[in-house]
């Protein structure tokens, strides 16, 4: 085959064959297509989509570049959850311990944070001790144990992914449907799991901003899935407002103890336990999916999650003592709080900037070797629709940079509108796709 034919094939808006696409994308991963010529394919894909078969045989190729793992000697069936990420989405932390504690195997395969939005690796990685760089041997133990085990990417697992991915991000190409299903199914079907419970966002925080945009991603992943033969459902949900109150990973930490142990009600409890149920509910655990939501709001108030979230902990290495008494981890240098200026409803939020002003206090990454403070962070006091009466603290700032503290002042001030008429409450679940 010739690499200059394909891509003037895509760039022409024509299909490429299982066997063209096999051939693109395992010359690439062998390096013997340069980075020039597989940049060219990737923004042609960019500009003219990939059908659906192109897009399966585009997650095979990706997916069988690496090691596929078998589960097959552990009982029970696996599922996982994805989440296209947001500013404080932590509901990872809560619903795998759920899951687990209902008799779901969860082998969740988890990231970093990427831009304003935060990584559930980096959020576990608060907790002192916590391993989430687990061999797949001792992945494979944890999960056999405790029901639940969460890791990071190995070099074994989708390593076309990684080559793909770090090439998209320097070629303006990280916004295509086809590229980014290929890039999370690759993983995720790498697990061995028999389904995955997908989290779709849009809004102002989320990478698909426009609610047509993020269904038809839910639709291509779902799709992809289905063409493996997993069980999969999708939900659409928004990304207008920080999902819970603390953004920050040991904060984020925190408040998952809150809504695991101390029974904490919010939109993060809501949302987490609607994925959670969906994740009972494939796992044949119910009927249905309300019932599996129904199963998942008596395992949290019974406690048993709480336990399992403990279990998870204590498996991959980290300490507990901060878990059970929160209270006594270690304080930023400094804090500070904004207070409104006037009364009111909070009317709008600017959700990326609230993130942004996150990685200014340390919480994130400006560039891939930043380190980050687990102690930074923002704690955002109101939601949308909230009264507001002038004076009243609206967040809270955590930093050891004074520096970063008055840059995320001014970022979070400017994020906030605060309007005499009250607006509509934002729908949780925009829609749910099966």
């Amino acid at each position: 085959m010739n690499t200059t034919e394909l891509i003037r094939k895509k760039r022409n808006k024509e299909n490429l064959t299982k066997e063209e696409i096999l051939y693109l994308i395992n010359n690439y991963t062998k390096g013997k297509i340069p980075d020039y010529q597989f940049s060219a394919f990737l923004m042609a894909v960019y500009f003219n989509g990939m059908s659906k078969d192109e897009t399966s045989t585009l997650t095979g190729a990706m997916l069988y570049s690496g090691k596929v793992l078998n589960l097959n000697s552990i009982k029970g069936i696996k599922i996982d959850k994805h989440s296209t990420g947001g500013v404080g989405d932590k509901t990872s932390l809560i619903l795998a311990p759920i899951a687990a504690a209902a008799g779901i195997k969860i082998p969740m395969i988890s990231g970093r944070g990427l831009g304003h939005s935060g990584g559930t690796l980096d959020k576990l990685e608060a907790i002192p001790g916590f391993r989430t760089n687990l061999s797949l041997l001792e992945y494979k133990n944890v999960l056999k144990k405790v029901g639940a085990v969460l890791i990071g990417q190995t070099k074994e697992i989708a390593p076309a992914d990684k080559l793909i991915y770090a090439l998209r991000d320097v070629t303006a190409t990280v916004e295509s449907i086809p590229l980014i299903t290929g890039s999370i199914m690759s993983k995720k079907l790498a697990e061995g799991i028999d389904g995955l419970v997908l989290d779709v966002k849009t809004g102002n925080g989320a990478f698909m901003q426009r609610t047509e945009d993020a269904i038809a991603l839910a639709d291509s992943l779902i799709q992809t899935a289905k063409a493996f033969n997993k069980k999969v459902i999708g939900f659409v949900t928004d990304m207008n407002q920080p999902l819970g109150n603390y953004i920050g990973n040991w904060l984020e930490v925190h408040e998952s103890i809150q809504v695991l142990r101390d029974g904490k009600k919010n939109d993060l409890t809501e949302l987490s336990l609607i994925l959670a149920g969906a994740m009972i509910y494939l796992g044949k655990k119910t009927k249905s999916l309300d019932e599996g939501i129904e199963t998942a709001i008596k395992i949290l108030s019974s406690g048993k999650a709480f336990d399992k979230f403990i279990e998870i902990v204590k498996a991959q290495g980290g300490k507990t003592d901060f878990i059970l008494h929160p209270e006594k981890y270690p304080e930023s240098k400094f804090k500070e709080v904004i207070k409104s200026g006037s009364a009111g409803y909070l009317s709008e939020v600017n959700t990326y900037q609230i993130g942004m002003a996150a990685i200014e206090l340390g919480a994130g990454r400006k560039t891939k070797d930043d380190r980050i403070d687990p102690k930074a962070g923002i704690i955002f006091n109101y939601k949308i629709g909230d009264t507001i009466n002038k004076g009243v603290v609206l967040a809270e700032l955590f930093s050891d940079s004074k520096t970063g503290i008055e840059a995320a002042k001014k970022r979070i001030e400017s994020s906030i509108k605060i309007s005499k008429t009250k607006p509509k409450k934002l729908r949780l679940i925009k829609t749910v796709i099966n």
